[in-house]
């Protein structure tokens, strides 16, 4: 696979896309330049209003590009399914960007009483997508794209703890949750595999972008100008969920990040680096079923 700049998105046209968490940041870059190469995008928000006003800033540009918006609160199950029954309603879903996250907030939960960060960023994703996996496989096969992170790479999945009633400490369970983003993805693809399915999974990471995500670390607000030339800018950071969604040599099971400094930043995408434990099947395996537990939805592979 050779290295994906901006240059290589080719044309969506025809093509409708969800975004997850697109009204800002990494997500909103996705949104527009997929946008920009013709695709109808929504963007799946939590915030109805701070979407309007992304979708707004895109609509009324001088290239008048066509967004719409959805509810969607991955912390809520119920919000999950209506939003997915509200997209079930498109003529068609090519591609669905599984962006949205939360990093390191105060110890908090979801309505399912399970700690914030893997809710939102792993379970709520895990539930939307197979809510919508029949969708995205009508017109062809679509492809659903999950954002991980290089903090993948120290994650570890504490099933007795998931909860946080045993203790919390916000870095290890962001890479917890960052790790079930990619152990979800290549599982997805494993089994879409084995039911011969159209539709394709594949995994990304940003590197480490300047980004709303960056709200709950102390000093973000300050370091956020310095990470933009040090490290990637939030456009620079959407290059690889680009790639995964539309590289006509993506394929299913891969991840793709920057190229340069250690996978942190980067003007080209390419392959990335999986630690041990998200190749791990059996792993993958409990997840999943854990997963379907918690949600109450099960996947049709």
């Amino acid at each position: 696979m050779t290295d994906f700049t901006f240059a290589d998105i080719p044309e969506q046209t025809g093509k409708t896309t969800i975004v997850t968490g697109s009204n800002t940041g990494i997500g909103f870059e996705i949104a527009r330049h997929l946008a920009r190469k013709g695709a109808r995008v929504i963007l799946a928000c939590r915030d109805g209003d701070k979407a309007a006003e992304a979708a707004n800033e895109m609509k009324e540009g001088p290239e008048r590009l066509e967004v719409d918006t959805l509810h969607l609160d991955l912390a809520n199950i119920a919000s999950v399914r209506e939003a997915a029954e509200t997209a079930q309603k498109e003529k068609q879903i090519d591609l669905l960007i599984n962006n949205a996250g939360v990093m390191m907030p105060p110890l908090s939960h979801a309505t399912a009483g399970t700690e914030l960060q893997f809710a939102v960023n792993h379970l709520g994703h895990f539930a939307f997508t197979a809510l919508l996996l029949g969708k995205l496989a009508e017109n062809g096969g679509g492809r659903v794209v999950t954002q991980s992170s290089i903090a993948h790479k120290s994650g570890d999945i504490d099933f007795d703890n998931l909860d946080a009633s045993n203790g919390y400490a916000k870095s290890p369970f962001y890479s917890q949750s960052k790790l079930a983003n990619l152990l979800f993805a290549l599982e997805l693809d494993r089994r879409l595999r084995a039911a011969n399915s159209p539709v394709a999974s594949i995994a990304c990471h940003p590197g480490v972008a300047a980004s709303e995500l960056t709200r709950h670390l102390k000093g973000g607000a300050f370091f956020q100008p310095i990470m933009k030339v040090v490290l990637n800018t939030s456009e620079q950071g959407a290059l690889p969920a680009l790639q995964a969604a539309t590289d006509p040599n993506a394929e299913g099971g891969d991840y793709l990040g920057p190229r340069g400094l250690m996978e942190a930043r980067g003007n080209t995408s390419g392959r990335a680096y999986k630690s041990e434990r998200a190749r791990d099947e059996a792993l993958a395996k409990r997840l999943w079923e854990k997963s379907e537990e918690l949600t109450g939805i099960n996947f049709s592979v």
